[in-house]
């Protein structure tokens, strides 16, 4: 009986022994196993092809951001008023809890998209687009206002200024000795099927496209794909992103606290005539 005891025993440790050597898990297996098929999008339009949206994650459990063009948002659900028409593709970005790379910083997202028709603006905008754009959402054209007086009575439209006060003037630039190559180039938005911005670095430039974007309070605005008019490397923002000091029919300030000169800058611009 002892004997037979000692028998098991030994076949037991052999049999860890040879476990231990083995993969403790299919890495092959161990995969995101998210679908996302099983995550319920919808875009609910106040009025039939209107613009006042609210779009939805309505699955519940999932986490996740919406990317919907304007900005992005970290809940599962954004009321917002759409600024132009056309067909438009949203995105949600569901969080997992998988890795990549192994790194708890960089977990994996899944997506999925939902579209809606816009064919009309019958909700009114915020106030920032008219300013922006114009009263009748048809396109604005921008461009320095060399006359804006600061202060002090000095003109100014491109400046120096403290990165913790725009309002504390250090060098006036651009109305002195050393103004910015495109002094005298434009600016254009239009909201014709998404929100454009052309860049003009001078009267007779052909123009480049971009589009802009405005946080959800609307107190900055994003240049993507060109820059903001009065382009120098040091004195822009390296984001694109801007502080909007003033934004009203007839005139836009605009102020960065961070470029790569490490000072804050600021721009005047008033409507072409």
């Amino acid at each position: 009986m002892k004997l037979n005891k000692l028998f098991g025993l030994l076949a037991g440790a052999s049999l860890l022994a040879f476990s231990a050597c083995e993969p403790i898990e299919d890495r092959d297996v161990l995969k995101n196993s998210f679908d996302a098929d099983n995550i319920e999008l919808a875009v609910v339009q106040a009025t039939n092809g209107g613009n006042k949206l609210s779009i939805q994650m309505n699955t519940p459990g999932v986490t996740g951001y919406w990317d919907y063009i304007l900005d992005t948002k970290s809940t599962d659900r954004v009321e917002v008023v759409f600024p132009f028409t056309g067909t438009h593709e949203f995105t949600y970005y569901a969080t997992t809890p998988y890795m990549t790379n192994d790194t708890p910083d960089t977990k994996e997202y899944i997506q999925k998209s939902v579209t809606v028709e816009v064919t009309q603006l019958d909700e009114p905008l915020p106030e920032a687009y008219y300013a922006l754009v114009g009263d009748d959402l048809g396109g604005k054209t921008w461009v320095f206002d060399k006359d804006y007086q600061w202060s002090d009575g000095q003109n100014l439209f491109w400046a120096m200024v403290a990165p913790y006060n725009w309002q504390e003037l250090w060098w006036n630039a651009g109305s002195t000795c050393c103004p910015p190559g495109d002094a005298d180039g434009k600016m254009v938005f239009d909201l014709a099927g998404a929100p454009n911005y052309t860049y003009f670095t001078s009267p007779d430039d052909a123009g480049s496209l971009g589009s802009f974007a405005f946080n959800g309070d609307f107190t900055s605005i994003t240049f993507n794909e060109q820059s903001i008019l009065g382009y120098d490397p040091a004195r822009v923002n390296p984001d694109s992103k801007y502080e909007i000091i003033e934004l009203s029919s007839d005139r836009m300030i605009l102020y960065t606290a961070s470029n790569a000169g490490g000072t804050g800058w600021l721009w005047v611009f008033k409507p072409a005539e």
